[in-house]
């Protein structure tokens, strides 16, 4: 899959993103935990979702922007792509478990399977798997490193230190 490719700073340093001429494909860390699927080709460049989704990104870390708005197309298995759809369902400001999404798609007892599919979203921030924490209330692995994901929980004003911009 060929996408078209640039990077744009953030406050969790820069980030890749990736797509093609219809949808936003991937977001990208700078030291990102898995490596990039082999079937995926980046070319420099710049397109409209891009553009737009650099516009949404910068508003959501100003506090401006709560809800994302853009044609997302992840790669993955049919339960991947059920969970990843899942993580968009979680509010802005709100955390859920493993558990508690294994339970939302049905499946109880799949909550390690979750966390598998979690940790392959191929579009954090975007679709929050930072929203997802322990049954504990632990802040568990992250693409971004954990340093990241309390960041953005406590822009969210989901950790104590609350939000930010209230």
């Amino acid at each position: 899959m060929n996408l078209v490719a640039k990077q744009v700073p953030s406050p969790v340093g820069p980030l890749l993103l990736g797509a093609d001429e219809d949808s936003l494909r991937l977001i990208w860390f700078s030291t990102p935990r898995h490596p990039l699927p082999r079937s995926v080709v980046l070319e420099h460049g710049d397109n409209a979702v891009l553009r737009e989704t650099s516009a949404q990104l910068d508003a959501y870390f100003s506090g401006a922007l709560r809800a994302f708005d853009l044609p997302l197309q992840p790669v993955g298995t049919p339960f991947q792509r059920e969970v990843w759809s899942t993580l968009a369902r979680i509010p802005y400001g709100q955390t859920w478990s493993y558990g508690d999404i294994a339970r939302r798609i049905g499946k109880p007892q799949a909550v390690r399977a979750v966390g598998a599919a979690n940790g392959r979203n191929p579009i954090p921030i975007v679709l929050p798997c930072h929203r997802v924490i322990g049954a504990d209330g632990s802040l568990t692995g992250f693409g971004g490193g954990l340093p990241t994901k309390q960041f953005l929980l406590t822009l969210e004003g989901a950790l104590p230190g609350g939000d930010l911009f209230a």
